[in-house]
């Protein structure tokens, strides 16, 4: 059994109260108010930047070239292509460059990317990757659930569902897993209990992440 199998315990009811979430299924069913995907769409960009600096991380603590080439790929993919995507795709909802730019981190946004930033520098490079997968798994799983129920009539919706479902993200969810496994295949049980903690503190942050957005959390002070 490969040692991603043995996560589906703790991933598999994260994924489920994530699949459950009216803000998930709003984006299924194509009603979501669009001032709450507003939301994520801006929380989401100030989550990337910060993913940014977890790729670097990993690029500098690889263990070998060809992990460190993927990390450096997926840093300038992130920082070039898909955050003009983003950009893109956030116009389509009203949000401009300017708006993007000026959103300030919420504070799940903030306790979630620190939480991976501090996990990529001081912890140990399995650390990094069990911190990064619950990100990709999670959008992964559920948007593959969300398309196996029929894409919703809202074309912007249907549009997250299909990038997050397709096989570019699929085939980059299946590295960071077999990635992963590789790590766990060559450390002892006391690092691979601490990957489980780690991977499962991330995969919690994701279902907050999505409440914040529902919710529209801001700072009260």
């Amino acid at each position: 059994m490969a040692y991603t199998d043995t996560l589906t315990d703790v991933a598999d009811p994260i994924w489920d109260a994530i699949e459950a979430h009216p803000m998930v299924e709003g984006i299924g069913d194509g009603t979501l108010d669009a001032e709450r995907f507003r939301y994520w769409v801006r929380q989401d960009y100030v989550y990337l930047i910060e993913y940014c600096r977890v790729f670097a991380y990993g690029a500098a603590r690889a263990p070998d070239l060809d992990v460190l080439r993927t990390f450096a790929e997926l840093l300038h993919e992130t920082a070039e292509t898909e955050m003009d995507l983003h950009r893109e795709y956030a116009a389509e909802f009203g949000v401009s460059a300017a708006d993007l730019e000026a959103t300030e981190a919420a504070p799940t946004t903030r306790a979630y990317t620190d939480f991976l930033v501090r996990t990529a520098a001081t912890g140990t490079f399995g650390d990094l990757v069990a911190a990064l997968l619950p990100c990709m798994w999670g959008f992964n799983e559920t948007a593959k659930r969300l398309e196996a129920d029929g894409l919703p009539d809202d074309e912007r919706y249907a549009e997250w569902i299909r990038t997050y479902a397709g096989d570019d993200f699929t085939e980059l969810t299946e590295w960071c897993l077999g990635l992963v496994d590789d790590v766990a295949a060559a450390s002892s049980e006391t690092e691979r209990e601490r990957y489980r903690d780690v991977f499962e503190t991330s995969a919690r942050y994701e279902y907050r992440f999505w409440d914040a957005a529902w919710r529209e959390e801001g700072w009260e002070a």
